[in-house]
């Protein structure tokens, strides 16, 4: 229960990935292990253009499958996706591409990106966060999400 707020039931995590989970194409080998612990807790969502072509070796490390989204519009395809889901989603993004899924998910997350955040995406989230370690952080720590966003 989040006070002025109320309760936020997290069931879906969508992470885009470009960026986000990798750094001029190359996965932040760090987060490998963050990721996996949350699959207890949340259902774990990977959204790509797949624009270096490593993403079957991420999906195979994480053992999922990410939705590739076709070229172009990506960022009304990351809402639509998010949409579907209907509730209990955290989305977690820095481009202008994740704006749209920043906005329908019940808890966006912008991460300042060693490539950069848009201020649109900043505009965006409900938290924004140095990186995506700290982005992790908060859902293993649920209790900062709730100091975070209390009235």
């Amino acid at each position: 229960m989040i006070p002025g707020r109320g309760a936020l039931r997290l069931h879906h995590l969508v992470c885009d990935v470009e960026g986000t989970l990798t750094v001029d194409g190359r996965f932040q080998e760090d987060l490998l292990r963050p990721l996996l612990s949350l699959r207890d807790r949340l259902e774990l969502h990977l959204l790509t253009v797949d624009a270096y072509r490593q993403q079957d070796n991420l999906d195979f490390r994480l053992g999922l499958e990410a939705v590739r989204l076709k070229t172009g519009e990506e960022e009304q395809q990351k809402r639509v996706y998010v949409t579907q889901l209907v509730t209990g989603v955290a989305a977690i993004g820095h481009g202008l591409d994740d704006v749209g899924m920043l906005e329908a998910a019940d808890l966006g997350v912008c991460i300042l990106s060693p490539e950069g955040a848009a201020t649109n995406t900043l505009m965006a989230a409900d938290l924004v966060v140095p990186d995506m370690f700290r982005a992790l952080e908060l859902f293993a720590n649920p209790l900062r999400i709730v100091n975070l966003l209390r009235t």
